[in-house]
């Protein structure tokens, strides 16, 4: 408290008592008792409301104890059942959960991970993917200021993400790994990866890399087959020992026909082998007739034109090229589909050679376009010519019917440059993004389809389209989806199909361990999305004969169906919408992998290291007895006494009101009773 603020404080008490004084003394002979409470009243009354005009300001502290969190991360994936360590891990989490010396000295925060992380509720141990990078991840998000080791329960046995050694580095938490599994090391031979193509095209060889390992102290032969249903195709005698415990082998094989062939490459176990599971991998390859070549036609250089370039190879089945107009009709019969960044006045050659060949065609146009011979070169479309620059940014149009598109939070990505003005079309156009400024949305497009007379066209209204690639990574950390988005729009423009009410999107195989979604789009007589349609798809299994019948989930602007955990196999499947008749039929397999099936032991060797590099300690599942007791005993975990400091105005005190009201009342019925009022 200030010294002011007493200053005050006792005059308000001097002024209190002089006015009490004044009222119940002053000129009055009588000295009763009663005259002197009534005084004392009147005293209290003055001086608390003086007090709260003063409104002087307190110094509020209280203590409290906090507790350090001690986070039990669990791995849920299905190699912990495999190793047969389910109930070991589901008896030591109840010994935590139950102990109460545990319980009052940390906060326990319980939580599974497989290929993500969530709050532990039950324990199925069948996730089909194991990623501890991401636990990782978003401990330190969201633990990063307090005390929390970790308490990780598992094989450390990873199949998804990062590698957790290096991401575990970066941790400020101490780390506690519980081993769980076998750490006896048994002779083993395995397929650690295999690389191959997803596409190759017809009568050329496509190429295989398989990387072997060996675990063990003898000298050992294998072979390596690959085979295709009961035909050997490939061969090769392999030889490991204590010094030489793995070997690439690449070599190539004939794609002889159109279509998905699946393939099988295996070592032959070793006498004794334990674990022959990991020993063999299915893969496949689809086989293709043609490449699709686009051609990317521009006189300026530009960071969009390898934006493009990326996008459209990311695909595998499509190849790109950057041409001037010059180079490109040099060689124009090579391409079916064409791509003309900024046109100006040295495009029309192209445009002529175009119509002439009735290509299909993707402008792009921005501030190097001269919009006057871009409007007089076709009459599709016209934009008024300003002379001014303005930035654009996206929304989806929920509408667009053509083929799927998912939202990717475009309206967040970057705005393009373009040409200011109003743009006109002459022809009916389906719109995938609006223009949007400051938030506010245009009914003109940015991006926009059409076709006329059996031709697809596009057109882009802006420039740097690169940066929106670069967003992409930046939120998804791959761009893997935003090439999904520009491939379709490339297949559309490659394809002349007609327009059908129901899209379906989906790939012709899958591996094991993928997450299987498939997702449609379902439209009105009027191509308006429909989003109260019911969807449902019906699959057969060639092999058994077996049906399945699953609805379609309304998400965002599309349907999808999960698929995920289905047998192996091949798979025939329609969509119909129901009480319609509109629906589309498919065919996909399903290849024979579980990634968490090929490990015999757990990785005591990377879990040890993490140990290490966050001051923490390793513990095995048989042998946990003195994990409970060194947490309680680890002087790093002790609770703190932790105190805040609250300034406090006297204003906020409610007893003082209390005794106003209470003093004022006292004094009104001792004067009633006395019959001074």
């Amino acid at each position: 408290m200030q010294g002011n603020t007493l200053f005050f404080i006792i005059i308000a008490g001097l002024l209190a008592l002089v006015l009490a004084l004044f009222q119940y003394f002053y000129k009055s002979k009588k000295r009763t008792s009663v005259y002197y409470v009534l005084a004392g009243l009147r005293f209290l009354t003055i001086f608390s409301v003086l007090l709260l005009i003063i409104n002087p300001k307190f110094d509020s502290v209280s203590y409290f104890n906090e507790k350090p969190n001690l986070i039990v991360a669990i791995d849920n994936s299905e190699s912990i059942s495999y190793l047969k360590q389910d109930e070991n891990v589901r008896r030591l989490v109840s010994q935590l959960k139950s102990n109460e010396q545990l319980d009052e000295n940390f906060n326990l925060q319980f939580f599974n991970f497989g290929k993500e992380v969530q709050k532990s509720d039950t324990l199925s141990f069948d996730d089909r993917q194991s990623n501890m990078s991401i636990a990782f991840e978003r401990f330190e998000e969201v633990y990063a200021n307090d005390i929390s080791p970790i308490l990780f329960l598992t094989d450390g046995n990873q199949t998804y993400g990062n590698d957790y050694t290096y991401i575990s580095k970066k941790s400020e938490q101490p780390v506690f790994p519980v081993v769980l599994g076998d750490t006896t090391s048994f002779a083993d031979v395995k397929i650690t990866q295999l690389n191959v193509n997803r596409y190759a095209y017809l009568k050329n060889r496509f190429p295989i890399e398989v990387i072997t390992n060996y675990e063990g102290e003898e000298n050992v032969n294998t072979q390596l087959r690959v085979s295709s249903g009961n035909s050997t195709i490939y061969s090769k005698s392999l030889t490991f020992s204590k010094n030489k415990t793995s070997e690439i082998i690449s070599f190539t094989l004939p794609a002889n026909r159109v279509g998905i062939g699946t393939y099988k490459a295996e070592l032959l176990p070793l006498e004794n082998e334990k674990n022959i599971i990991n020993n063999s991998k299915n893969f496949a390859v689809e086989v293709i007739d043609q490449k699709t070549n686009v051609a990317i036609v521009s006189e300026i250089t530009h960071p969009d034109l390898g934006a493009f370039k990326k996008a459209i190879e990311s695909n595998e089945q499509r190849k790109a090229e950057i041409l001037n107009t010059k180079a490109y009709l040099s060689k124009v019969n090579e391409f079916q589909l064409v791509i003309l960044y900024q046109p100006t006045n040295q495009f029309k050659s192209v445009f002529e050679e175009i119509e002439r060949s009735k290509l299909n065609v993707f402008v792009v146009a921005g501030v190097e376009t001269n919009w006057s011979f871009l409007n007089a070169t076709q009459k599709n479309y016209k934009q008024q010519l300003t002379n001014q620059e303005e930035n654009f940014q996206a929304t989806l149009n929920q509408n667009y019917s053509p083929f799927i598109v998912e939202d990717l939070d475009f309206n967040d990505f970057p705005p393009l440059l373009s040409e200011f003005g109003e743009t006109t079309f002459s022809i009916p156009y389906e719109t995938i993004f609006f223009k949007t400024i400051n938030g506010t949305q245009l009914e003109e497009p940015l991006l926009a389809t059409f076709e006329k007379n059996d031709r697809r066209e596009a057109i882009l209204f802006g420039q740097d389209f690169w940066r929106w690639r670069a967003q992409s990574f930046v939120n998804q950390d791959s761009f893997d989806d935003f090439d999904n988005f520009f491939g379709k729009l490339i297949q559309y423009l490659s394809s002349n199909q007609r327009k059908t009410r129901l899209n379906v999107n989906y790939e012709s195989f899958y591996n094991g361990n993928d997450d299987i979604t498939i997702t449609a789009q379902y439209f009105n007589k009027n191509y308006e999305f429909e989003p109260n349609s019911n969807l449902l798809i019906s699959l057969k299994s060639k092999e058994s004969g077996e049906m399945l019948e699953l609805p379609f989930v309304l998400s965002n602007s599309n349907y999808q169906v999960d698929l995920s955990g289905m047998d192996a196999g091949d798979y025939s499947f329609t969509v119909k919408a129901t009480g319609e008749n509109v629906s589309t039929s498919g065919e996909l397999r399903i290849l024979d992998y579980n990634v968490e099936k090929q490990f015999l032991n757990a990785n005591v060797d990377k879990l040890q290291n993490v140990a290490n590099s966050t001051s923490g300690k390793v513990y095995f599942i048989d042998d946990t007895s003195t994990l409970i007791s060194d947490l309680i005993d680890d002087s790093r975990f002790a609770t703190i006494q932790k105190s805040t400091k609250k300034v406090v105005p006297l204003i906020d005190f409610k007893y003082l009101l209390a005794i106003l009201v209470l003093c004022l009342s006292i004094e009104w019925f001792i004067r009633k009773y006395n019959g001074l009022i």
